[in-house]
């Protein structure tokens, strides 16, 4: 059908999704090709300790981004919108966002990037012989009983981003299985929280006397392709504020940012995986079997429709790089040249392909916040040389792409070496696979593995939650979201893909040892920047 008539009769699907620095909506036909999009900037806030956005920032936010697409859809195709096919809401997974029985917030949301809840997930992986991460919402719900907050007495919903928004616009508390397995474990076998543990968390803190047990509490779980109710007649213009939406449009699950990376980039099948690479970097690998032991470095999550996914999860990716542009582009402006963003990117991540393999021996740490995932609580971006060392631009851009996916590698090469994982294709999306070929290639580097960069890659999580939303209109009887996706979306198309160079891997290597002894230096970095 043709985009605008398809538009303008309600046949397309819309999805939303709450990123780390911007909230994106995307416009998609049946087939999933992007018609028309929307956006609006936002960054978490670092509030009497706690990195957080308010409910203002979430509302006023998610209103200004679909103002923002209905603008594009009246500009590109001139029509107006009062209903779509299918609506997908998603966001970053995890965190703590807690609710009394008047749905009124009883704290400040806490985001995924809090790293204050070592004692509990400590407590708790050793309770589940399961690694229960910083940022899982069960470890900050079992710290607030810990540390004896008043407030957890009075829960009566706990939820993540996307649950929230989700339940505010349909009034149905629930959560696609990805983003649920962020909120404590899920059995694959059932499709919901793993019952063995949940009877344990229950029993764990049975003498805090609290009038709630943990499933009351969690929203219910589903899967890619069912319905997860419609948008209410209040929901619609909590959306909408020009008042021209249509209640009883269907809503599928809302999913985390990591189940909608998986979708987008067609990695929802065993021995696929993805990496995705923004704020923060994660990678994803959906296996064949379980791991045979618990690692602090990886999560076990699931994919949209309830597979179990190896994850490795790091705080910090691309802010440290950000901020060096910016210091670059003021540069370039003090002496009147001022560069185009994005020119003054591309020009500076090509740059970094010139560099040695090994950066010239320059190493950083890109630790805005704490990294769990390398052991820190607090984090603070350090850049270190020694006198000899090749000190060029080239390497200095290498070495903060290197630093980017440190991390990361640290994790994964636990998944490779000691679990002897086997992947059959890594696909890259997010902003540092934007620059053609320059993450891409270090990323390949890095894992060891091809990675391949498909063109829809840029669309991103709000994309992936759209494609969602059409599989739960469009789903054929026992279709599963692989065959969907292959069948309706991606058919024919890979990739383009590169290969590691062995000499890029053997000189990642050589950073990677320099980085890891380099660990006691950002220590110590921390420790005297406190306060």
């Amino acid at each position: 059908m043709e985009a605008k008539k398809l538009i303008e009769e309600g046949k397309s699907f819309l999805g939303i999704e709450f990123g780390s620095t911007r909230i994106k909506a995307v416009v998609i036909d049946e087939e999933g090709k992007p018609l028309a999009s929307g956006s609006h900037e936002w960054e978490n806030r670092f509030d009497n300790g706690i990195w957080t956005y308010t409910l203002e920032d979430i509302w006023g936010g998610l209103q200004d981004c679909y103002q923002d697409l209905l603008k594009d859809i009246d500009k590109t195709y001139g029509v107006s919108v009062s209903r779509f096919e299918g609506i997908g809401f998603s966001a970053m997974m995890h965190g703590y966002l807690a609710f009394d029985a008047k749905d009124e917030l009883l704290v400040p949301f806490r985001t995924w990037r809090n790293t204050i809840t070592e004692e509990a997930a400590e407590k708790l992986t050793k309770e589940f012989s399961f690694n229960i991460p910083q940022r899982w919402s069960i470890a900050h719900l079992y710290q607030a009983i810990l540390n004896q907050e008043a407030h957890v007495k009075d829960i009566a919903f706990l939820t993540t981003l996307a649950g929230y928004v989700h339940y505010k616009l349909t009034g149905e508390k629930v959560l696609g299985v990805g983003d649920a397995s962020g909120m404590f474990p899920i059995d694959s076998t059932t499709g919901t929280y793993d019952a063995e543990m949940v009877d344990k968390f229950d029993k764990l803190i049975a003498s805090c006397g609290f009038s709630w047990k943990l499933t009351e509490i969690l929203p219910g779980v589903l899967t890619a392709g069912e319905k997860a109710g419609v948008l209410t007649k209040e929901g619609a213009a909590l959306l909408d504020v020009s008042g021209r939406l249509e209640a009883g449009i269907p809503l599928c699950p809302p999913e985390g940012d990591a189940g909608t990376g998986m979708a987008a980039t067609n990695s929802v099948g065993v021995r696929t995986g993805n990496v995705s690479a923004g704020t923060s970097i994660f990678a994803m690998i959906v296996l064949e079997k379980a791991l045979s032991s618990v690692y602090p470095q990886i999560d076990m999550v699931t994919t949209p429709d309830g597979a179990p996914v190896a994850m490795v999860h790091c705080n910090n990716c691309t802010s440290d790089i950000n901020a060096w542009v910016n210091i670059f582009d003021e540069f370039a402006e003090s002496i009147g040249h001022k560069v185009d963003k994005n020119t003054l990117y591309t020009t500076l991540f090509e740059k970094a392909l010139e560099g040695d393999a090994d950066c010239g021996g320059l190493v950083s740490y890109n630790y805005f916040s704490g990294e769990p995932v390398t052991g820190f609580e607090e984090g603070a971006p350090l850049f270190m040389r020694k006198a000899e060392d090749h000190f060029t631009l080239a390497n200095f851009m290498r070495t903060h792409i290197y630093s980017s996916l440190a991390a990361l590698k640290s994790g994964l090469d636990l998944l490779f070496e000691k679990e002897d994982v086997k992947v059959d294709r890594m696909f890259g999306h997010g902003g540092l696979f934007k620059t053609k070929e320059v993450g891409q290639r270090i990323a390949a580097a890095a894992m060891n593995t091809p990675v391949s960069v498909m063109e829809t890659a840029g669309e991103g999580g709000a994309w992936g939650i759209a494609l969602l939303a059409a599989y739960m209109q469009e789903k054929e009887q026992n279709e599963e979201l692989q065959a969907f996706l292959n069948r309706v979306v991606f058919a024919g198309e890979s990739g383009s893909s590169i290969s590691p160079d062995p000499a890029e891997v053997k000189g990642f290597e050589s950073f990677m040892e320099r980085y890891m002894k380099g660990l006691s230096a950002e220590r110590a970095a921390v420790e005297a920047l406190k306060g």
